[in-house]
């Protein structure tokens, strides 16, 4: 278990009073009129996991409940269980010759809980276990009614009304599976050949598909307006009225044609289980999906029970997970991202990035670790605490963002070269490291180069700085630039004093200077440009191979040139960049951005262009071309408007002076989950999405953008409609929503 809700979530959250209450939806109000989203308290879920590890069987957790002291209990292919209110551990309940394969918990109003095993029924009450005289093992169900109790299994059906349990004749099926009361001292069975309603009268069993999707029932549950779920093979059946009200099945969200368990939740929404992880249907019909390790120990879940908070105890077959809901504001959210940002994702000297995890998904085993992306994202944070800074005047926020540029800077200072700068740095005496020194044989070589003939065999990647306290990474690409600009910009813009706005346009334009003189490349040590920092005007325009960049690259150079301008004011940049566009086309080419080939299409690209935006628009003083810029933007944005991504959409409102796709972006912050752990995605598994091959044609995608909860940890160069992905051994750095936030603080249209 992490340790990220067990020390940093207390600090943020029990300080405003922790009430869990689970609920599947949320009202986002927004001043239509205005633009602004009033910030104000919503339910943020988290994922507590209780792994059962005392034995090897002890994880096959097949029933849950609560009883009335918050003790939660379970039955597992190994015994009875249970973990105390407040503890972490799980104890043996039934011990001895009586311990073996269990089938069912049942908490009592009396204060009992009930315990259906391989031997038969037990009762634990006042702290005394006995096992109950009449049922015979094995005891796989049990319903606790206003007129008794009964127990089920494949040997009988039993009712003790309060002298004793007598068994019952009831010609029903042996496999029984759930079983609720109708609250007219009736039940319903739910069992492998149909559902069962059974009365002292009659027996009446349905089976058939004017009655049932399917005869395999499962679990059942009544609803707030007390019809019948009932789930099974297929998807869930709605009954009402001896007749089908409903069908859900995986086209209205059911992620799994195999429904395992039911349960009304104290919010009035039935939790559906499912071998693909929960479904929570709102009384309006709205729906919401928890899966994967991020909520669950496991997809497959077994049964739901709801604690006297609202809390959602989920028994599956790795373990059982706990599903808490605590009021939180965005404000309480950015705290919290700040302080994790700051206790594990900022390494030496001022660099922001993800942490690795010596154990998958623990965060207490987080070290630091390299990534070729560090300039680009430290960039992202360079620009979020500019903009927290331009919003708040935090002198925290100002110093920070010093240290960010100057971690920029010294990238490029630690190479020894005239503008050249590094990808990332690490301290000289790390022994691990990703993309290591290495050589190539000629044949690896050759192969390499038929797969992609612009391939660099770069066998010294990592380099010794000359004061000895650095390796630096060379092989620099085009994304670090775009990332480093668009930090530079806003630093510029909404931090710098004069002094440092000197320093700022000095750091630029040695870079600037550096691909003027390199006709337009990033030229490492070793005296050829980089593998993908090529903006060329002879390359992209006449060399096949370069045609995928030409659009793309001719928008980002034009931007590098015209930021140069902007802060030196050196009419050498603005000659040069009048020349790009008059005699390169570059601005023909940028026109042709919006219309990529789809070969050549990928996500990544789709945030670079962005970064580049602010700074054409703001940057450009001409009018025509400014229009140009405008209208280019707002041609791109139709395009990204689905991707419901608030960098973006804050890019576009602060280049253009509006205030669009408010609601997704707030959406997407409060749905974003507190938990940074990359934890893996799978849709594949899901029957309610379809596997496509668009925004992006080379990439497996959903058709349907799913929220941020059940989407992989976010870093903008990913494709938000990935269809798989994750790695458990990395917590990405919350900068990603720090970013977009402040953008809106800073805005107006997110209110503090």
């Amino acid at each position: 278990m992490t340790d990220l809700f067990q020390k940093t979530f207390p600090v943020y959250i029990l300080c405003f009073g922790l009430t869990f209450l689970i609920s599947c939806g949320r009202n986002i109000t927004v001043d239509s009129e205005d633009g602004i989203y009033q910030d104000q308290a919503f339910w943020q879920e988290v994922h507590h996991a209780f792994p059962v590890t005392n034995e090897p069987a002890a994880g096959d957790v097949r029933s849950v409940t609560v009883d009335h002291g918050s003790n939660v209990w379970i039955a597992t292919a190994a015994g009875i269980f249970q973990k105390k209110k407040d503890a972490s551990e799980w104890t043996n309940v039934i011990t001895g010759n009586d311990k073996g394969p269990a089938f069912v918990v049942e908490a009592g109003s009396d204060g009992s809980v009930w315990l259906g095993t391989w031997n038969g029924l037990y009762r634990f009450k006042n702290n005394a276990l006995e096992k109950v005289a009449g049922p015979d093992g094995p005891v796989s169900a049990v319903c606790v009614a206003k007129e008794g109790t009964y127990a089920l299994g494949p040997n009988g059906f039993w009712f003790d009304g309060g002298k004793g349990f007598q068994k019952l004749k009831a010609n029903i099926s042996k496999s029984v599976r759930d079983v609720i009361s109708d609250g007219s001292k009736g039940l319903w069975i739910a069992t492998d050949v149909g559902l069962y309603h059974w009365t002292e009268k009659e027996l009446k069993h349905y089976y058939k598909t004017d009655a049932l999707i399917s005869g395999y029932a499962k679990g059942l549950a009544f609803d707030i307006d007390q019809k019948l779920w009932v789930g099974g093979l297929g998807g869930v059946t709605i009954r009402q009225a001896d007749q089908i009200e409903k069908e859900l099945r995986p086209e209205n969200g059911i992620p799994s044609r195999y429904v395992s368990a039911l349960k009304y939740a104290p919010d009035s929404s039935m939790w559906v289980g499912t071998q693909a992880g929960i479904v929570r249907y709102r009384h309006d019909g709205n729906h919401s999906l928890l899966f994967s390790r991020r909520w669950l120990l496991d997809d497959q879940v077994r049964d739901i029970a709801f604690d006297q908070n609202g809390t959602a105890w989920v028994a599956t077959a790795q373990g059982v997970s706990a599903i808490a809901k605590s009021k939180m504001t965005l404000t309480q959210k950015n705290d919290f991202f700040f302080d994790v940002l700051m206790k594990r994702h900022i390494r030496a000297p001022w660099i922001a990035g993800q942490a690795h995890l010596k154990v998958p998904g623990d965060t207490t085993t987080w070290e630091p670790e390299d990534d070729d992306n560090d300039g680009e994202y430290t960039g992202n944070y360079l620009a979020m605490e500019s903009f927290r800074y331009a919003a708040t005047k935090s002198p925290e926020a100002r110093e920070n963002a010093k240290k960010a540029f100057g971690f920029l800077k010294l990238l490029q200072e630690v190479t020894g070269t005239d503008g050249f700068f590094a990808r990332t740095i690490i301290p000289s005496d790390w022994k691990n490291m990703h993309d290591g020194n290495r050589t190539f044989t000629e044949r690896e070589k050759a192969d390499e180069l038929v797969k992609e003939p612009r391939f660099k065999p770069v066998e010294v990647r990592w380099h010794l700085s000359k004061d000895g306290k650095w390796l630096w990474k060379g092989d620099t690409s085009s994304d670090e630039m775009c990332g480093h600009m668009f930090g530079y910009y806003f630093y510029y813009t909404l931090v710098a004093d004069d002094a440092e706005k000197k320093i700022i346009a000095k750091h630029v334009s040695n870079i600037v200077d550096h691909l003027m003189k390199n006709s337009f490349n990033l030229v490492d040590v070793d005296g050829t440009h980089t593998r993908w920092s090529v903006w060329s005007p002879d390359r992209l325009n006449n060399d096949p191979e370069w045609l995928p960049d030409r659009n793309q690259n001719s928008m980002e150079l034009l931007a590098f040139v015209k930021l140069a301008h902007h802060m030196t004011g050196d009419q050498k940049y603005q000659n040069e960049y009048l020349r790009l566009i008059e005699k390169e086309h570059f601005l023909d080419n940028m026109a042709e951005v919006t219309k990529q080939n789809p070969a050549w299409l990928i996500y990544f690209d789709v945030v670079l262009q962005a970064y580049l935006y602010p700074i054409l628009i703001h940057c450009e003083k001409d009018p025509e071309r400014r229009k140009f810029y405008k209208n280019h933007l707002e041609e791109w944005f139709t395009h990204r408007k689905g991707d419901h991504n608030p960098l973006i959409n804050f890019i576009y409102n602060y280049s253009l002076d509006q205030k669009a796709e408010l609601n997704n972006s707030v959406d997407f912050l409060i749905d974003t989950p507190l938990d940074l752990v990359d934890w893996p995605i799978d849709h594949s598994k899901r029957e309610d999405v379809r596997i496509v091959h668009a925004p992006v044609l080379e990439d497996d995608q959903v058709d349907q953008l799913q929220p941020a909860s059940i989407r992989m940890t976010v870093r903008w160069d990913k494709n938000p409609w990935t269809l798989a992905g994750g790695n458990p051994q990395v917590e990405r750095e919350p900068v990603f929503w720090l970013l977009p936030y402040w953008m809106g603080r800073y805005l107006g249209m997110i209110s503090e």
